[in-house]
């Protein structure tokens, strides 16, 4: 990548192909959100923290995260753009603010990457034992080994990358296949356990004031906002679809399907597994989940789906971070590299696999933390407070882009101002007190999963080398983003024509 600053024409700037419709954008979002992979590891975690109260959980995450959906899908109709955060909060608040949240999305994911690479390589070598394969020469397969279940992941990250260079259409059509047999997968193993499942239904799993302590409850809903990242995604390919309320209606529409899904699955693993079992099982709990229920071969096909979503949700990752850095390279933010388009292709090739390369080398800096079940607590730690961030600054822009609504119609003001900025808070809140207790909860700093100042400096990490990129855009590159903080309009005459 170029350090130098370049000039950028923008009628001279191709655009990417408008070809997709609405199915492609959910298949996208899903695949990015992943369901599979967060119930069959998530729900493990974050029962760590809030015992046998997941449905309550999931369902008081969700209310922050709606009021997010609601702020991307206003926003999204009045000015389309692949950059999406970057240029509402922008153009809305600061261009610091909007430059910020481009660069913990960019490197939200690429930290999301490189620990679903482990994911999916954790769940071949668990299917590769069902296999009846146990060793390789001399090496024995386990499935908890970081360096090994690195090691595969990058092979299938490669694949999956060389995928997302040919089309997004290619792409999305892949995902599709994946996601039908993924949710038939699901819903019939789970649907199964709901009604055959040893440990009786309680409606305590639905209250939210018996989750053990405030901290618990942060560090739950965070984990849990986790859980409905990606759902944003739909909104990233929005200049790629024929009509961008087709985006709108994706978003919105995976967020609540993954809600279904989350309480399915929550209930369905309460009402099979211990509170110590799913504990316990961590990135092999829907195998162990699957084994409960079937006998083999029947009791692999969870752990067939769990490999699907995980390759699934590593290209949906690529996907839409190619093209947000595509949008900031537009604006100069970035380096040209970035916003080169495929004459073949009419995909963002080269920053497609430039995100690929960074998230192997990324899994590769993870194997100082040895044990999977770790790597994932730390990393998921780390996403879910920068997401949090990310969100809640996007709500913030919804609320002051469209704060007259509330002198015109309180109502539409109530939608469009008041409950984005209470899911902002909400969000900002929860951060905030997360990071004060993983400040509070140690008195030194060590490389490992239950250090607070490694769980807190990790997210520190990516918000302030945000601050060292935005300088440099600023004052090296000269982006006239930060003069005006409005991105490349993505719907100039100029763009579009090239794209035809």
């Amino acid at each position: 990548m170029s350090d130098q600053p370049h000039s950028v024409d923008p009628a001279a700037q191709p655009a990417l192909r408008r070809s997709l419709g609405v199915l492609d954008g959910i298949a996208i979002a899903a695949s990015s959100t992943a369901a599979t992979t967060s119930i069959g590891i998530g729900l493990g975690v974050t029962a760590g923290v809030v015992g046998l109260h997941l449905p309550a959980i999931m369902l008081l995450a969700f209310l922050p995260v709606l009021g997010i959906a609601g702020a991307y899908s206003r926003l999204n109709k009045v000015e389309p753009n692949a950059g999406n955060g970057y240029v509402w909060v922008g153009r809305s608040l600061t261009p610091w603010l909007g430059f910020m949240v481009g660069w913990v999305n960019i490197v939200a994911v690429v930290a999301f990457l490189a620990y679903t690479t482990a994911v999916t390589g954790s769940a071949l070598l668990q299917l590769a034992g069902d296999a009846g394969v146990h060793r390789v020469g001399g090496l024995a397969l386990d499935p908890g080994s970081t360096a090994q279940t690195t090691a595969v992941g990058i092979l299938v990250l490669v694949a999956v990358t060389l995928t997302a260079v040919t089309g997004i259409r290619t792409a999305a059509r892949l995902q599709a296949g994946l996601l039908v047999f993924e949710y038939v997968v699901l819903l019939g193993f789970c649907g199964y356990g709901i009604v055959t499942g040893p440990h009786d239904f309680s409606l305590s799993w639905f209250d939210p004031f018996a989750i053990p302590s405030a901290t618990a409850l942060a560090q739950g809903l965070l984990l849990s906002v986790f859980c409905y990242w990606g759902f944003e995604s739909a909104f990233s390919v929005n200049e790629e679809v024929r009509d961008p309320r087709d985006a709108s209606r994706a978003g919105i529409t995976t967020l609540c399907t993954m809600l279904g899904l989350f309480l399915l699955g929550s209930i369905a693993f309460q009402r099979v597994l211990s509170e110590e079992e799913l504990v316990g099982h961590g990135a092999e709990g829907l195998a162990f989940f699957g084994e409960r229920l079937a006998s083999q071969p029947w009791a692999a096909l969870p752990l067939v789906a769990l490999m699907f979503s995980a390759v699934a949700s590593l290209q949906a990752g690529v996907i839409p971070t190619a093209r947000a850095m595509f949008a900031m390279s537009r604006d100069r933010t970035l380096g040209p590299v970035w916003s080169k388009v495929s004459p073949r292709y009419g995909t963002p090739a080269a920053g497609t696999v430039l995100i690929g390369v960074l998230a192997a080398l990324v899994a590769a800096l993870a194997l100082v933390i040895p044990r999977l079940a770790d790597m994932i607590m730390a990393t998921v730690s780390a996403v879910g407070i920068v997401v949090a961030l990310s969100y809640a600054l996007t709500a913030v822009a919804a609320a002051v882009r469209f704060r007259s609504l509330l002198r015109e119609d309180w109502r539409e003001g109530i939608r469009a101002v008041v409950f984005p900025a209470l899911s902002a808070a909400a969000l900002l809140g929860l951060g905030g007190y997360l990071g004060w207790s993983f400040y509070t909860s140690a008195d030194h700093f060590e490389v490992s999963a239950d250090n607070g100042w490694f769980l807190l400096s990790t997210p520190l990490a990516m918000i302030a080398s945000g601050f060292v990129a935005a300088a440099w855009a600023k004052w090296v590159r000269r982006s006239p983003y930060f003069r005006t903080g409005k991105g490349t309009d993505a719907d100039a005459p100029q763009l579009l024509t090239a794209s035809r």
